[in-house]
């Protein structure tokens, strides 16, 4: 057998956490095992039907072929406007490129903007992908705790401005967030300007989870602030407000000068994103306000019943104001924890460690009630909780 040698850019990332529970999840379920499946991003709700007949009429239509590279006209401007009124209004088409996921174009742009030896800053509990697109364009991170603060930004500010230097190139802010659910205020995005101004800092906006807010709360987009228009990337895509996780579609508005440098990405690697999910999507961003304000209804009810109930156990979760996940303390060595928690109580969660942020168990609420009631019970059951 050939004894391959692996790029070091390989060899320095590890698996996705994430996927790796779910993967375990899905060999459990193969073997005729019942897992309570709390450890992926997905929501459980079936794409919206507009969204779906209009990826059926594009089929019918024959948009089958390559698209311009950076999307179809009508789905940029569409975006273009989804931004405006989110106040981001000197974004337009131009400064847009679409991507198969978000997850894509947070890749792209980390591999435009970070060289070998520059310096990511991040707030954790962080992304478990931004650690590994950070390592595979060869930078070197610097982490910012917000776990000690309840998850919030602004407690953790202080400790933002002392980890920054005039040497970090990007700072990725996520809100809200994953894992915790946290909407930063906008005393702490007003600092975070302050912080990325007097250090030239560009800044990723990751806004996934912007339609995903409870009660009076908004996340306020971190471009809109005086000073960020020229040094923030804001990203964003259709999995998680539109229930469209499989259809891999998503997008990042920047300045001009990040677009053209990233399209030599973009264009090299995936080409575009599929031609009649690009069709659905600007149906998605268009028409289909009414189901996913009862998606976050939904999520509202669920978030709401687990925080309860683990109070009921003695456990007090930080309840989040966004997002569909939660992080529950558990035992210092959570990987243990969560081990545990899957192979005796077949329940699947995440270790915060893998989110920078041992001592946790991240946990997806995107469930049915009486699944989630079933998790809680059998992880009472087993002397979890």
């Amino acid at each position: 057998m050939t004894d391959f040698t692996f790029a070091d850019r390989v060899e320095r990332v590890s698996p996705s956490a994430t996927l790796a529970i779910s993967n375990k999840a899905s060999a459990l379920e193969a073997d005729g095992v019942d897992v309570v499946d709390l450890s992926v991003g997905e929501p459980d709700f079936d794409t919206p039907q507009p969204i779906k007949n209009a990826a059926e009429d594009a089929l019918d239509a024959g948009h089958t072929g390559y698209t311009s590279s950076n999307g179809i006209p009508e789905l940029r401007e569409a975006i273009a406007d989804k931004l405006a009124d989110d106040g981001l209004t000197f974004y337009d088409s131009e400064n847009i490129i679409v991507t198969p996921g978000g997850k894509q174009a947070l890749f792209e742009v980390f591999q435009t903007l970070i060289d070998d030896g520059d310096e990511v800053a991040l707030l954790d509990p962080a992304w478990v992908s931004y650690e590994a697109m950070t390592k595979i364009a060869g930078g070197t991170i610097t982490r910012v705790d917000t776990a000690t603060h309840d998850f919030a930004l602004e407690p953790a500010i202080p400790d933002l401005a002392d980890a920054v230097s005039d040497e970090t190139e990007l700072l990725v802010v996520n809100s809200p967030g994953n894992p915790h659910g946290a909407v930063y205020s906008d005393s702490a995005l007003e600092s975070v300007r302050d912080i990325a101004v007097e250090h030239d800092i560009t800044v990723i906006s990751d806004e996934i989870y912007k339609e995903i807010t409870y009660h009076d709360t908004t996340a306020t987009s971190l471009g809109t602030l005086s000073g960020m228009e020229d040094r923030t990337i804001t990203v964003n895509g259709f999995s998680k407000a539109y229930a469209m996780t499989g259809w891999r579609l998503g997008y990042f508005a920047a300045p001009e000068s990040v677009i053209e440098q990233a399209g030599k990405v973009h264009s090299h690697s995936v080409s575009c994103a599929t031609n009649f999910v690009q069709r659905a999507g600007v149906t998605a961003l268009e028409d289909v306000d009414e189901e996913i304000d009862e998606m976050v209804e939904a999520f509202s009810e669920r978030r709401e019943f687990l925080v309860s109930a683990f109070a009921d156990h003695g456990v007090d979760i930080v309840e989040p104001d966004g997002a569909f996940y939660m992080m529950v303390p558990v035992a210092d060595d959570d990987q243990a924890w969560c081990d545990e928690a899957i192979s005796n109580a077949h329940v699947a969660t995440v270790p915060g460690s893998a989110f920078g942020t041992p001592g946790y168990a991240r946990l997806s609420y995107a469930n049915s009630k009486d699944r989630l009631a079933e998790a809680v019970d059998r992880l009472v059951d087993e002397d979890l909780l």
